[in-house]
């Protein structure tokens, strides 16, 4: 058994999945709206923090910000707090990751000595995110890259690494920001009710995942009609070639 496989154990004999978003909420306690703040920075900031789960702990934390906040989550936040305080970790961590792209380019993911780094960040993560910045255009490939996992870590350091000057890049990292954090939470917070009265108490822990699966998947429409639309213009450019 390798080092990943017995910490993975070690953790499932502690009851705790770092994957699963409502694990995080309880371990966290009274700190959870803190820990919320740190995992949104953590995952856009630093490029370790790609595996977190942050679209679900969104969506979870705003169902602790609701009135059945115990009854689903088991523990209770600031609404005020995360839509404050959320925004503010991920912009925040999003320019530190720009800040380190324009500064080492592509050193900072061609010259780490650990090899789980070079296992995690392959080339083709990079490419990934070089593609979504040159297709959508910097602008909105920032705001985009909010809603995909894994390539909301990746291109902020990208956009550095590319040339995009800080400035424009903090616009548009603040508007992507405030949209993902904030519309997430809100979902979470008003739709909490109408999940509770749907599938009960006792369904919770059973249902819970795949609804906020669903949630992530609307999140994910604008990318979706971005790129229904960037392929009618290659169907009408192809058109009028022939």
């Amino acid at each position: 058994m390798n080092l990943a496989d017995k910490t993975q154990a070690a953790l499932d004999g502690l009851g705790f999945n770092p994957l699963n978003a409502k694990d995080w909420l309880q371990a966290m306690g009274p700190f959870a709206m803190i820990g919320v703040w740190f995992i949104m920075f953590a995952e856009t900031g630093l490029l370790v923090g790609f595996f977190l789960p942050g679209d679900s702990l969104l969506f979870l934390a705003g169902v602790a910000s609701s009135d059945v906040a115990l009854e689903i989550v088991g523990t209770k936040i600031s609404l005020v707090g995360l839509l404050i305080g959320a925004p503010i970790a991920a912009i925040v961590g999003a320019q530190l990751g720009h800040h380190l792209g324009a500064r080492y380019g592509r050193k900072l993911f061609e010259n780490q000595k650990s090899r789980l780094f070079q296992k995690l960040f392959k080339p083709e993560y990079i490419e990934k995110a070089e593609h979504y910045f040159t297709k959508f255009g910097p602008s909105k490939a920032v705001v985009l890259a909010r809603f995909i996992p894994i390539v909301r870590t990746v291109l902020n350091p990208v956009a550095g690494m590319l040339g995009m000057p800080a400035r424009q890049f903090f616009v548009w990292n603040v508007l992507g920001g405030v949209l993902w954090t904030d519309g997430i939470i809100l979902g979470g917070h008003f739709l909490a009710k109408q999940i509770l009265d749907s599938i009960g108490v006792e369904n919770v822990d059973k249902y819970i995942l795949p609804f906020i699966l669903v949630i992530v998947l609307i999140s994910m429409i604008p990318i979706f009609i971005e790129i229904i639309r960037n392929l009618r213009e290659r169907k009408r450019a192809k058109a009028n070639i022939g």
